[in-house]
């Protein structure tokens, strides 16, 4: 398969769910290429930033958006920077993989509301696991 997979999900808006985006992000690197692992990265610290700093994060993740085959986005945890990936994946015409916890958060009506992205709500991590490995067999 190896697929180019942009994983997005919360990092600046809260890491409470950053171990769960490691276990989402191995489970795709068994048949595809995960081109944003830092998003899983357990020790990635958002206390070192600066403006060049971001330029460059947001040159480099565009870069990747752009040539990726697929996004998938865990947005249990809200993000400004999520949202705008997706936004973005949405003009870039990418087939787009929402996944999230509706016990947990509020999906905003954009994201929920729009035909574009396809949801894949769930309660349990095994659940999202199963669905994720649904979705990459089917891809």
């Amino acid at each position: 398969m190896n697929r180019q997979i942009y994983f997005s999900a919360s990092i600046r808006g809260g890491r409470d769910h950053v171990f769960f985006y490691r276990a989402m992000i191995e489970h795709i690197r068994k048949t595809n290429v995960v081109l944003t692992e830092q998003v899983g990265d357990v020790f990635h610290s958002t206390q070192e930033q600066s403006v060049d700093k971001d330029r460059c994060i947001f040159e480099s993740d565009l870069k990747l958006l752009k040539s990726c085959d697929l996004v998938i986005a865990e947005a249990t945890t809200p993000s400004l920077g999520v949202g705008y990936e997706l936004a973005m994946a949405e003009v870039l015409l990418k087939e787009t993989h929402v996944f999230y916890q509706p016990k947990q958060t509020s999906l905003s009506a954009m994201i929920k509301g729009n035909p574009f992205f396809i949801l894949h709500p769930y309660e349990t991590e095994e659940e999202a696991l199963q669905l994720l490995d649904q979705l990459l067999k089917n891809i």
